[in-house]
C-alpha cells in the first residue's frame, strides 16, 4: 500500500468495484513501528504530508493504513458519523487472528468500536458515571497515591520516574475510583503496566490474563456489595449492560485511560526538568503543571495515531479515493503540529500559552469523554513531585531519552532522574508523615450524592 492513484473514468466518479491498490513505483510505504520511527516520528510526518492530507502507512508487519495527517481533514472526518464508522469487524476479518494491532483497534461491546445510538448508550455510561466524581475527591485520590509513591524512593536520591511514578499514579487512582480496596493496586498495577511493557507474547498474555481475573473479581465483589465507585454505577445505569458489556467497558474506561494519562505524565516530566526556563518559572509560580501538559498536548501527544475509522461507502476525500470499509487512522500528532512544533528547551515551550489549538483528545463524538479527570491526575501528580523533591531533574539529557515502539504512543521507556534524599523519619517534612496523609478515605459526601442520582447504588 503506498500513493493511492485514483482511476477516474470520463464520468468524473470511479467506476464501481474498480476502485485500486494504492501502489507506486517511487514511494515507499513508511512504516510507524520499530526504532527509526519512535527515535524521530516528526520527521517521518513531514515525508508523510508530501502525499498530501492522507499517507499510506504500515502498522504492523503487512498491516497497511490511510494515515490523515492533516489537521482540517482530521476535523472533517472526526465530525462525519454518516461517511466515517467506527465499527471494526469487516477489517477485523481481514487481518490474523494475532495481530498486534488488534488489541486496539479490534470490535469489542465497547464505546471505543461502535456508531449512532450503541455508541451513545456505552458512552453515556462512562460520561455520566464518572460526573459523579467530585473533582476534590479525584484531587485527593491522586495527592494520596502520588505521595504514597514518592516516599518509596524519595530516601534513594535517583528514580525512573516512567516505571516507579507515571506509570503507577493512573493505575492505583483507578483501582479505588472503580471500587477495590488498595491492597489490590498492586495487581492491577502488575497486570496493566505488565501489558504496557511486555517485550515477548508470553509476557503479553500472562499480563493479559491477570488483568482478566481482576476485572473478574472486581465485577464479582461489586455484584456482591454496591458502592459509591464506577462499576457499581456502570452496572446500575439505566443503560442496563449486559455482564460483557460491563466487563468491556471497564476494560477499555482502564486501559484506554492507562496509557495515554501515563504518557501524559511522562512527556510533561521530561520536557519540564531537562528546561531550566520550565522550572525555574515553575517553582516561581510563573509556569504551572497544567501549561506544560498543554505544551505536551501540543508537541508531544500521548496519542499519537489512532481514531480508526472505516468509510462506509467509496468516497474521494480530500484528494484520495478511499474504498469501503478501507482503514484510516488520525495522525493526531501530524496534524497538531501541522504547522510547526516547539521542540524541548525551545523558548516557545516555556511560554505557558498552551501553543494554539491541538487533536490531543481527539475530536466529535469519539474524543475522548474523560478529558477533565485525566488532566486533574497529572496535574496532581506532577504537583507533588515537583513539590516534595523541588530539586529534581533529568540525569540524561533530553536528547538521549528512548521512546517506546509502536504506531499509537508516543512515550517514554523510562525517566531516570536524581534529587536530594529525602527520609521519611522528617516528622512534619515530608508528605507521608503529616497528620492529612493518612486520614481514611471518607465515602460520606459520596455516598450522599450517589443516593440523590437519578440512578445508583442498588442493595446488593
Amino acid at each position: 500500500m503506498t500513493a493511492p492513484r485514483p482511476r477516474t473514468p470520463a464520468s468524473g466518479h470511479p467506476e464501481a468495484g474498480s476502485l485500486p491498490v494504492p501502489t507506486s513505483p517511487t514511494h515507499e510505504v513508511v512504516a510507524l513501528y520499530g526504532p527509526d520511527f519512535a527515535a524521530d516520528p516528526y520527521s517521518v510526518y513531514d515525508r508523510l504530508r508530501e502525499y498530501g492530507p492522507l499517507a499510506p502507512v504500515e502498522i504492523a508487519p503487512g498491516i497497511g493504513a490511510m494515515l490523515v495527517t492533516d489537521y482540517r481533514a482530521a476535523l472533517e472526518l472526526l465530525h462525519d458519523p454518516e461517511t466515517w464508522s467506527k465499527d471494526s469487524r469487516a477489517w477485523q476479518a481481514t487481518v490474523p487472528p494475532d495481530a498486534p494491532v488488534l488489541p486496539m483497534m479490534g470490535w469489542r461491546p465497547n464505546a471505543l468500536v461502535n456508531d449512532g445510538e450503541t455508541h451513545r448508550r456505552y458512552r453515556q455510561v462512562i460520561t455520566e458515571s464518572f460526573s459523579l466524581i467530585a473533582p476534590h475527591e479525584l484531587r485527593e485520590h491522586t495527592r494520596q497515591v502520588a505521595e504514597e509513591l514518592i516516599s518509596r524512593f524519595s530516601s534513594r536520591g535517583e528514580v525512573d520516574l516512567m516505571a516507579e511514578y507515571a506509570s503507577k499514579v493512573p493505575v492505583l487512582v483507578f483501582n479505588r475510583l472503580f471500587g477495590l480496596p488498595d491492597s489490590y493496586s498492586d495487581r492491577l498495577v502488575a497486570a496493566l503496566c505488565g501489558m504496557l511493557d511486555a517485550t515477548t507474547p508470553e509476557e503479553a498474555v500472562a499480563a493479559n490474563e491477570a488483568f482478566s481475573a481482576y476485572i473478574g473479581e472486581l465485577i464479582a465483589a461489586k455484584r456482591e456489595r454496591r458502592g459509591a465507585d464506577l462499576t457499581s454505577w456502570f452496572m446500575d445505569h439505566p443503560a442496563g449492560l449486559s455482564p460483557d458489556e460491563l466487563a468491556s467497558e471497564i476494560v477499555v474506561t482502564m486501559a484506554a485511560g492507562h496509557n495515554p494519562t501515563t504518557h501524559l505524565i511522562g512527556n510533561a516530566l521530561a520536557r519540564m526538568l531537562s528546561d531550566d526556563r520550565y522550572y525555574s518559572t515553575l517553582s516561581s509560580g510563573g509556569l504551572t503543571p497544567r501549561d506544560a501538559l498543554h505544551d505536551v498536548l501540543r508537541n508531544d501527544s500521548p496519542m499519537s495515531n489512532l481514531s480508526p475509522h472505516f468509510p462506509t461507502r467509496d468516497v474521494f476525500f480530500h484528494g484520495t479515493w478511499l474504498r469501503a470499509g478501507q482503514l484510516v487512522l488520525v495522525s493526531y500528532a501530524a496534524a497538531s503540529t501541522q504547522h510547526g512544533r516547539t521542540a524541548p528547551g525551545e523558548s516557545a515551550a516555556a511560554g505557558g500559552s498552551g501553543g494554539g489549538a491541538h487533536l490531543a483528545w481527539a475530536a466529535g463524538p469519539h474524543a475522548c469523554p474523560v478529558q477533565n479527570p485525566a488532566l486533574l491526575i497529572a496535574t496532581t501528580a506532577i504537583e507533588r513531585l515537583t513539590a516534595w523533591l523541588s530539586d529534581i531533574q533529568l540525569t540524561v539529557p533530553h536528547d538521549e531519552l528512548v521512546w517506546r515502539h509502536g504506531p499509537f504512543h508516543r512515550g517514554l521507556v523510562e525517566l531516570p532522574a536524581g534529587f536530594t534524599p529525602i527520609t521519611p523519619d522528617q516528622a512534619g517534612v515530608t508528605p507521608w508523615s503529616s497528620p492529612s496523609s493518612s486520614t481514611p478515605r471518607d465515602a460520606t459526601s459520596t455516598e450522599r450524592r450517589s443516593a440523590s442520582a437519578s440512578w445508583g447504588p442498588r442493595p446488593a
